[in-house]
Formats: structure tokens, C-alpha cells, sequence
């Protein structure tokens, strides 16, 4: 397996665009990298297009990438559509790093695109609801709320009992969650793309809306809309440019095994797996972003990722070093809660925060001596645990 290098980025503000539809969001993330890698159409030779919902949400099923791309002068190209719910385009970047990493192509691009806002409030309810086994979600909504006074979407009543478990264990407190929600809302006000870009305290997110107890509105990751777009290509090929990159240094996918009591959380098989694939450990990390649907998220995919010991991801955070300025930012983007959640460019908006970091491009977010980077990206639920998680580490190229 040969050298596989990020060369260009691309990526829209997040946001509820009403009036947009998923092309132009696509559009304008594709030739903003294209742009980035100095590349032309013509040189890309694999397309790898994640969508999650894209059918239930607007109807357009099948071709969703070839529709969407129609008019980027794509079209001829292979091109591949990847859905994997919530880790659609993380999913499709795991693919194009294999086929340049394998030598099938000597450029691709993945694009992570979605559209999610909608008149109908209750379509991404239901789109999101379709990433969990719709056999049992009936038992599964009797399971986390089992008064039956459920919120109406299961993966919050989900979150929430999560959380409230969580915090019997740990002892963690609403307060705790609500300091994440306050880190990530202060990154994301220094994001230029970013959904949310207001400064909020403690107070604020504790009395903001109840949505599942412990779970308060602003510790909630929002809907949206929005696009993110990467270039990868052969380290041989990114030396022919005068360009600067990013190493992929791993990038696994597993997926969960909720039925099965004994199995290890889906983040640690995958992350276990790159930090192996990567010869690195968490102790070399200096930046993460990871899948924060819900504030609670961020003290239990810590643990799960090993950046703390299990029940340590409570002092991790009030020691600081996770908010930027500390030693290892978690989320500097502002997160999915700050940034912004359409679900299927997620994971592709994670690496395009990391490449920009690793490359000094981060503005007032750049972490200092950024050199080594970790994104997780999870999907859906099967049993008790994610039905997906992909695991990229990113290092910032050599130069010479």
C-alpha cells in the first residue's frame, strides 16, 4: 500500500439554507477543493459521494451523487454513492484512501453533502429514526423511555438515557455536559462556518429548553444543511504540485456488535484498530474531533477513544486541556453541537477541520504545534451500541 495524502479542502457554511437544495452545497464544497489541491476536473479519477438520507428527506434516491455532481463536469467518472447514516462521508473517505492508497486511481474526491431542512419538521425525525433497526425500534423506544413519555425523536430519548447512566457511573453532573456545550459554542463563534457563533454560559445552557433530562436544547446537536468536500491523492502525485498536505496516517471503519454484551464499544474497535494501523497511541494526539450528537457524548467517546481512563473523561474536561488553548482540543471546530449536524457531511467537515489545523489554517481556533490529528465519526444504532464508527488519524506532512 502506497502513500495516500489530503491535497485540498472544501467546505460551506452550516446552516438551515431553506431555499438551497443539496447541488449547490455540493458544488460550491467540490471546487472550493478542487481549487485547493490545484487540481482540474480532469485529473480526478474516482468520486466517492456520502449522502445518508437524501431519499427520505427529498426523494432523490439511486444516483444521488451523479445528480448532485451533474454540473461539476464529473459526470463520466466513477462515481460511487455511499450511505452509512451519520458516517456516510467519513465512510467514503475510507474508501478513496483505499483506492489510492492501492493504486486504482491516483486522485479521488469525496464529497459529504446534505440537506435536511425541511418545512416538514417531521422528516429528519424520521430520516434520522431509519438509522436504527426499524424491527425493533418500537422495543427500543419502550427500552429508553420506558414511561412512555418519550420526545419524539429516539436518538435524544437515546442520549438521554445514555447520559443518565453515564452519570451514575461517573458521577458526572448537567453541569459537566453543559461546560461542553459552552466550549464547543465558543469554538464554533470562531468558525466562519459554523451554525451556531454566539458565546453562551453555563446558565444558558442549563436553562435552555429541556428537550430529555439531563439533555437541555443547547446541548443538543442541531439539523442542517451543508457540504464538505476533500481531495486525496498519491504522495507521488501531491509532489508534482506546489501544494501543502496532510498525511493519512490510518483510517478504519467497524462496525457495532450491540448484541453482544461482551464486545468492546464500536469506537475502541475502530480506534484500537487505527492507533495500530497508525503505530501511534492517544498519547500522541494533539487535536480531535469527534461525533458529539449530544454533549454527554464527548466525556463517553472519550473514554471509548482511550484519550483518558474509563472515568477520568469528567476530570479530563475541567482540567482544561481539552478546550482550545489546552494540550489536546476536543472538537476546536465547534463540534457537531456548535458547527452544525447534516449528517451526511459530517465526517468529511471533521477532516476538513483537521487538514486546516494540521496546516496552520485555523485562524483564531489553530492549535498550537498541531502535529497529529484524530477524527471519529459513529452511525446509526443496532442493540446497545452504534451501528458504525470510522476512525481516521491525520499527520501534518514534512517539509523539506
Amino acid at each position: 500500500m502506497r502513500k495516500a495524502v489530503i491535497s485540498g479542502t472544501g467546505i460551506t457554511p452550516f446552516g438551515k439554507f431553506m431555499e438551497s437544495a443539496v447541488r449547490p452545497l455540493a458544488e460550491r464544497a467540490v471546487s472550493d477543493a478542487l481549487k485547493d489541491a490545484a487540481v482540474d476536473v480532469g485529473d480526478v479519477g474516482m468520486v466517492f459521494f456520502g449522502n445518508a438520507a437524501g431519499g427520505l428527506l427529498n426523494g432523490q434516491e439511486c444516483v444521488r451523487g451523479q445528480v448532485a455532481l451533474r454540473h461539476t463536469g464529473l459526470l463520466g467518472k466513477p462515481i460511487i454513492n455511499v450511505e452509512n447514516a451519520c458516517a456516510s462521508s467519513s465512510t467514503a473517505f475510507r474508501l478513496a484512501h483505499m483506492a489510492v492508497a492501492s493504486g486504482s486511481t491516483e486522485i479521488a474526491l469525496v464529497i459529504g453533502a446534505e440537506k435536511m431542512s425541511n418545512e416538514d419538521r417531521a422528516k429528519p425525525i424520521k430520516a434520522l429514526e431509519a438509522a436504527a433497526d426499524l424491527d425493533e425500534l418500537e422495543a427500543l423506544k419502550a427500552r429508553i423511555s420506558p414511561d412512555g413519555a418519550g420526545t419524539g425523536s429516539v436518538f435524544m430519548d437515546l442520549y438521554s438515557s445514555v447520559a443518565r447512566n453515564y452519570m451514575v457511573e461517573s458521577g458526572a453532573t448537567a453541569e459537566d455536559f453543559a461546560r461542553i456545550s459552552v466550549k464547543q459554542r465558543h469554538a464554533g463563534a470562531l468558525n466562519p462556518i459554523a451554525q451556531f457563533r454566539a458565546d453562551v454560559d453555563l446558565d444558558e445552557v442549563l436553562s435552555s429548553r429541556m428537550i430529555a433530562d439531563p439533555i437541555t436544547l443547547m446541548m443538543c446537536s442541531s439539523i442542517g444543511d451543508g457540504a464538505a468536500a476533500l481531495v486525496v491523492m498519491s504522495a507521488e502525485a501531491a509532489a508534482k504540485r506546489d501544494i501543502q498536505t496532510v498525511d493519512i496516517l490510518a483510517c478504519e471503519i467497524r462496525s457495532g456488535q450491540g448484541d453482544d454484551p461482551e464486545a468492546p464499544p464500536v469506537v475502541t474497535a475502530a480506534s484500537r484498530a487505527a492507533f495500530e494501523a497508525a503505530g501511534l497511541g492517544p498519547e500522541d494526539l494533539n487535536i480531535v474531533e469527534l461525533h458529539d450528537a449530544a454533549s454527554p457524548a464527548e466525556l463517553i467517546l472519550s473514554e471509548q477513544l482511550g484519550l483518558c481512563a474509563p472515568g477520568d473523561a469528567v476530570a479530563l474536561l475541567r482540567s482544561g486541556r481539552t478546550a482550545l488553548g489546552g494540550d489536546m482540543p476536543v472538537n476546536p471546530s465547534g463540534g457537531l453541537i456548535s458547527k452544525g449536524h447534516p449528517i451526511g457531511a459530517t465526517g468529511a467537515a471533521q477532516l476538513v477541520e483537521l487538514a486546516d489545523q494540521l496546516r496552520g489554517r485555523a485562524g483564531p481556533r489553530q492549535a498550537e504545534d498541531a502535529r497529529i490529528g484524530l477524527a471519529e465519526n459513529g452511525g446509526g444504532w443496532i442493540g446497545n451500541d452504534a451501528a458504525a464508527a470510522v476512525v481516521t488519524i491525520l499527520g501534518a506532512t514534512a517539509r523539506h
